[in-house]
């Protein structure tokens, strides 16, 4: 971290004027949309029931509804048959400057600079501008990257790695003082917050200290709970003219090092990232920043036309407006059914509300993203005014998209869930395609149960998440369900398990179908059946089909015949199902 008293040199004449980005959406990441509602006559002719799916229907108990809703293409298994409702919330005003671009560092040099001229790419040797922007007032900062040095692939994870120094450099181009206070904030890199993966997913009661699930969610802790790290400054003065070192932390090779901070001056400056090999001292981070070479490891700068054509993502390497996304929903549980609503949407995970959460770049590097679509640093406060009576379930769920191979980490932070009851801090870990329950909600009937949901979103995170507010008999059948589901998976033939080639299409559902007939109005799952015993895990074989199951002199009936043999139906019928919707 950097001293109390901070180095202090002169600065050059500023240059020329700023040059703005724009904002817009994102189509890098994978398809996905949420459940969607099809027209009764439409479902029913696109996937017919036939009697193996009467046959789950009654080992289940399932209701038949649930059956056809079933092959819909849906991503978030818990909204199966509903639909999600937009936030149409809003993003303050507050700059923010992002260094993420280059997320995967490779040696030392500048990272991104809002002073006013270029500096020079070591890949082509071109002249870059400068992400330029002055700030004056409320303003923050996230920085997020990762040191690869060229011979990662030699380095020895046991042994000492070598390591370069992050800095951010706070430039005064003015002839008066600047003096900056800082709200919230925390800087941390892989040796203080390393990342436990084995041991931090699910959902688990954060506690005084944060888990150790990585930098970017150890920062993120500390602006949730409005806490400024005591390593850093309080207060800061950058005389007239002038530069200094406001921090710098190790960052480590094949590591992370992560920064959020939340300030306001009472006048314009400027701000810098440099990555410095061994330096001395802070005059040798400056000394970097003059030199005017940008760091190693911009790999996008042959492909700014597929940036531009929005044909590619890359990271974020600018100054976006918004640090703080603001929503309030009403929602009737008793007469609309569950509530399911995106958080940290894209173009490409809205789950069918075209609502994009995405907050627009003022400024950028050329090789930057367009937008800040990965929102990382942004605290999400969503205000639900809930009727109804009883206990819910709120959950969290992460898409899972076809063709996309093995799950991944989707989300690792921290949230906060304020009720009349009280708060609760939790830390969680998933994967993608998961749906994980985060706590109970007991709702009075009768009155407005007031709940509000915040999060910083972190880094190394995938955005489009869903929340949702459903009953616990919703949740648990869901769970039995993708039980049933995996069991069936790991007992039919890899080729009958081949995933589709291309998803149904998606109907509009903001207007009347093609045929001006209304669309279905959302299902409510509120299934009504005992649980199910446990499966076993290697069924025999079912016997061949010229053998009768029963022979014709038995005197039980099916209703007698053994849970075993009932079970076993359930799980043939099972695999049956599956081999239908993958079309063999």
């Amino acid at each position: 971290m950097a001293p109390k008293h901070p180095s202090v040199c002169s600065i050059p004449s500023p240059c020329t004027s700023s040059q703005s980005g724009f904002a817009a959406d994102c189509p890098s990441y994978p398809f996905g949309v949420g459940a969607i509602a099809l027209k009764p006559n439409t479902l029913i002719a696109r996937f017919p029931l036939r009697p193996i799916k009467l046959l789950i229907a009654a080992a289940l108990g399932a209701p038949l509804g649930l059956l056809q809703a079933l092959p819909a293409a849906a991503y978030v298994a818990l909204m199966v048959g509903q639909q999600a409702r937009p936030l149409n919330g809003s993003f303050n005003k507050v700059p923010v400057l992002h260094s993420n671009q280059p997320e995967e560092v490779e040696g030392p040099g500048i990272l991104i600079s809002t002073a006013p001229g270029y500096a020079y790419a070591e890949e082509t040797g071109q002249p870059l501008r400068n992400a330029e922007f002055t700030f004056n007032g409320d303003f923050g900062v996230h920085m997020h990257h990762k040191y690869f040095p060229p011979n990662r692939r030699q380095l020895s994870r046991s042994g000492r790695r070598p390591e370069l120094t992050l800095g951010l450099i706070l430039i005064n181009p003015g002839m008066r003082e600047v003096h900056i206070r800082f709200e919230t904030g925390a800087v941390r890199n892989s040796f203080e917050a390393p990342y436990l993966v084995n041991y931090k997913m699910g959902v688990r009661p954060l506690g005084p200290r944060p888990w150790n699930t990585g930098p970017g969610d150890a920062t993120a802790v500390q602006v949730l709970r409005g806490r400024l790290d005591p390593k850093l400054d309080q207060e800061i003065t950058i005389p007239a003219r002038s530069r200094i070192v406001l921090f710098q932390t190790q960052l480590p090779a094949l590591g992370i090092a992560n920064a959020l901070l939340k300030g306001n001056s009472d006048g314009p400056f400027q701000m810098a990232v440099v990555a410095g090999k061994e330096p001395n001292s802070d005059w040798d981070l400056i000394a970097i920043l003059d030199r005017g070479r940008l760091a190693p490891g911009r790999v996008y700068l042959n492909r700014i036309a597929d940036i531009n054509g929005r044909r590619i993502f890359s990271r974020v390497g600018g100054v976006a407006i918004g640090d703080t996304y603001q929503a309030t929903l009403t929602h009737n549980l008793a007469q609309q059914g569950p509530l399911h609503f995106p958080l940290t949407s894209t173009n490409r995970h809205n789950f069918g509300t075209r609502e994009v959460q995405v907050n627009p770049l003022v400024s950028r590097m050329v090789d930057s993203s367009l937008d800040n679509v990965g929102t990382y640093g942004v605290r999400f406060d969503v205000d639900l005014n809930l009727k109804g009576s009883g206990p819910y379930e709120l959950v969290l769920s992460h898409p899972t998209a076809s063709g996309t191979g093995k799950p991944f980490t989707a989300f690792r932070g921290s949230l906060q869930v304020l009720t009349e009851e009280g708060l609760q801090e939790m830390h969680v870990g998933m994967r993608s395609g998961q749906s994980l329950p985060l706590t109970s909600l007991n709702l009075r009937g009768g009155v407005s149960n007031p709940v509000r949901i915040s999060l910083v979103y972190p880094a190394d995170a995938t955005p489009g998440h869903l929340l949702s507010i459903v009953p616990a008999s919703q949740v648990a059948m869901v769970q039995e369900r993708q039980r049933l589901l995996e069991l069936a998976r790991n007992t039919a033939s890899p080729a009958a398990m081949t995933p589709p080639q291309s998803l149904p299409a998606i109907p509009d559902q903001d207007r009347e179908g093609q045929d001006g007939s209304e669309l279905m109005a959302p299902l409510v799952l509120q299934p009504r059946f005992p649980s199910l015993p446990p499966l076993r895990a290697n069924p025999p074989p079912p016997p061949p089909i010229y053998q009768p199951r029963y022979s014709p002199n038995q005197t039980s009936t099916p209703g007698n015949k053994s849970l075993v043999d009932r079970y076993q139906q359930a799980v043939e019928a099972q695999q049956e199902m599956m081999r239908d919707l993958m079309g063999r």
